[in-house]
Parts: structure tokens; sequence; C-alpha cells
């Protein structure tokens, strides 16, 4: 069976570690492999290839860079040491969020694994975390948690979705994920203030068709009525708890805007898995 290529970027804190612990996790039931990434915050000016050597411009000394790079080598080699089975390491330099998107879909990684400290207020509304601006903009599925998930069984999965709506998206990580731990999908539709007064008619039909199409097995179809989506899935794990939350991004965020998935991930100590969704 083909491993699920995970990517684990890496800032040497305690939050990298929890993903890495849940990715280990995953791996109790499926095969992985499993990377590190480093990135050096650095301009444009500064590029580094895949053997370390490093080419800059401008005002920056090759000399500065180099200490940076030396030590994050240093804190792998520590890292490779305390964590156990085979991992693979990489440094680059730039951007942080576009560093990561880049190297996940320019290697054709199945899954972004990342840990987030999650964030309150006005920060929330003008940038967020680096997790947050990871799923807003990755194409790859990112799985995030914000806590230590080493205890954690994995017997329940929540799908979240809008069934009504016209979309394109890939589930085929949760399907393998699902049937690896034979565990069981709870297909969700929240009912908002906002939602037709004819959509429940449809709805279960709809569900029902949605788990055919897609071949799930051990599913159930739940419909519930709340104030908004975050609050009904909020709920919803109240009533049920979960252990994996799956739901779709359209990739949309700003000062003004906020998507569903990136609240939720904020403000709900729960591993979710986000994936893109496309209009059709």
């Amino acid at each position: 069976m083909k491993p699920v290529k995970i990517l684990i970027p890496s800032d040497f804190s305690i939050q990298s570690e929890y993903a890495y612990i849940l990715v280990k996790k995953l791996e109790e039931k499926l095969p992985v492999e499993i990377h590190f990434i480093h990135i050096l915050n650095t301009p444009e000016s500064v590029s580094i290839d895949e053997n370390g050597k490093i080419t800059t411009c401008g005002d920056i000394a090759p000399t500065f860079v180099q200490k940076q790079y030396d030590l994050a080598v240093q804190k792998f080699e520590e890292l490779k040491k305390r964590l156990e089975g085979n991992i693979h390491t990489h440094i680059r330099s730039g951007k942080i969020t576009e560093g990561i998107i880049s190297f996940a879909e320019k290697n054709g990684f199945d899954l972004i694994a990342m840990g987030t400290k999650g964030v309150e207020g006005l920060r929330d509304k003008i940038g967020g975390t680096e997790t947050q601006l990871v799923v807003r903009k990755s194409k790859v599925p990112v799985l995030s948690l914000s806590c230590d998930r080493s205890q954690l069984e994995i017997k329940n999965i929540l799908f979240v979705h809008d069934f009504l709506a016209e979309e394109d998206f890939d589930i085929s990580l949760m399907k393998r994920i699902r049937e690896a731990f034979q565990c069981k999908i709870h297909l969700l539709h929240i009912l908002t203030s906002r939602s037709k007064t004819h959509e429940s008619q449809e709805l279960k039909k709809k569900m029902e068709s949605f788990a055919k199409e897609n071949q799930l097995e051990n599913y159930s179809i739940n419909v519930l009525k709340d104030t908004d989506v975050e609050h009904g899935v909020f709920h919803f794990d109240q009533m049920h708890s979960m252990d994996i939350i799956c739901l779709g991004t359209h990739g949309k965020g700003s000062l003004f805007y906020s998507s569903v998935a990136e609240k939720l991930i904020n403000h709900m100590y729960k591993p979710f898995i986000t994936f893109r969704l496309y209009e059709k």
C-alpha cells in the first residue's frame, strides 16, 4: 500500500511535536512517510538549495544566514535523537506560509500536519496563526491540532458539509483513515437561520446519495439546527464527542472574513482535517 506522505512544518516548538505524535497515531494503522520542514524567515533575496548552499544578494550577509541554517541543522539532529522511527528533514528559506505550501504541493505530499497555539480577539481578524493561513491557502489537506493527542482513539470521524452545495473536493484521505481504523463517519449538515425552509425535505436523500457515491461504510446521517455552523459543530461534538473533525474550506480569508474552518481550528481543542472546496 502506498504510504501517506506527510509534511510537518517545525519551528522547534512543542506544537510541531504534537503534530508528530498524532501522525504516529495514524502510523499504527496506515503506512506513512514523515518529513519535517523548517523555513528560515528571510527575504526573497536569500535562497537555499537542497544541499544547503546559501545564495544571497542585497544587504544580508551569507554568514548571518549560515548561522541560522546551522542552528536549524543542530535542532533537527536533536529532534531525530528524541523521536522514534525514520524521518526526513528539510530546511528552506523565504516566507513561512508560502514556503510550506509550495514545498508540499511541489513534492506531492498527501497531508500537512501542524500544531496550533490558537488565537483570540483582534489578531484572529487581522492575521491569525500560521496554521490558519496554511489552511486558507493550501491545496494539500491540512491536519491541525492544539494539544497532545497521544491517548487519542480514532473511533468517530465527524464530516461537516453543506450537502446541498454543488462543489468538488477530495475526501480520499478521510476514507483511508476510516478504512484503516474501522471507525464510524458521522455526516453532519447544519441548518441555520439562513437555510431555506424547503432544504430539510431533500437533505437526507442528498446525504444518502453522497454516502453511496463515495462508497462509505459504517456512517450516520445527522441534521442539526443551530445559530451558525460553528456553534452547530461545537454543540454536536458536545453531544457525541468526535475524535477527528473533517470539513472543507473555500480558501477565503481577510480582515472582514474568516472561514468556518479557520474559526473552529483556533477555538476548538480537536484534531481537524481541512481540505479545499471548489465550486462546480
